[in-house]
């Protein structure tokens, strides 16, 4: 009986430290296009390559937490686009090719439009729902600035409040729950937890 009580409760600590948290839903720039026609959402395109260590630190470090990933997941239709790729991406009529011109010179011409030019790696770039690009963002972003830009174009701020007033008044979303707890997600207890 022991061994059982002891079980369960490692099952529902882990349950519970886990609970609510999904990866980001990485989608090709082509799947979030076909994901448009059924529903318009903003884009959100991490740009990076696989030799920059600052793009692996923002994966695992960013874009691995819980509100960040949820938020993405809920709100964009986030795309990872290799700054490198070969496999040609067609958008407006317009074929977008790997252009190669030595190690560490190469790029995909998508990555370089969406930067407009300022191929940087990592580099964030935000489309709204009519697929115009809103804003691209260069370097690293740790979760609690990248929180902030999410939101910030997320709930189109951008539209109506100056970005250095918005970074003045912003709570951050642990706060916000913290204040509102009618705002937190409710746990779904397996059928046997509730008396079923």
């Amino acid at each position: 009986m022991l061994k059982f009580i002891f079980s369960f409760l490692i099952f529902v600590s882990l349950s519970a430290s886990t609970f609510g948290q999904a990866p980001v839903k990485w989608y090709t720039f082509e799947e979030a296009l076909d994901l448009m026609k059924v529903e318009k959402r903003k884009i959100v395109i991490d740009v990076y390559t696989d030799w920059c260590g600052w793009c692996k630190r923002m994966d695992k470090s960013t874009f691995q937490k819980q509100h960040i990933s949820n938020y993405l997941n809920e709100n964009y239709y986030p795309v990872k686009l290799d700054a490198e790729q070969k496999e040609t991406i067609n958008f407006a009529g317009q074929k977008f090719k790997f252009v190669d011109q030595g190690k560490g010179k190469s790029y995909h011409e998508f990555a370089l439009a969406v930067t407009r030019g300022q191929l940087s790696y990592p580099t964030v770039v935000f489309i709204d729902e009519d697929l115009n690009i809103i804003q691209s963002i260069p370097g690293f972003r740790s979760a609690a600035e990248f929180e902030m830009i999410m939101t910030y174009f997320g709930e189109n701020k951008h539209k109506e409040e100056p970005w250095s007033s918005y970074q003045k008044s912003y709570t951050p979303m642990r706060l916000k729950f913290k204040q509102n707890p009618a705002d937190k997600p409710k746990p779904v207890l397996p059928a046997k937890f509730n008396g079923n």
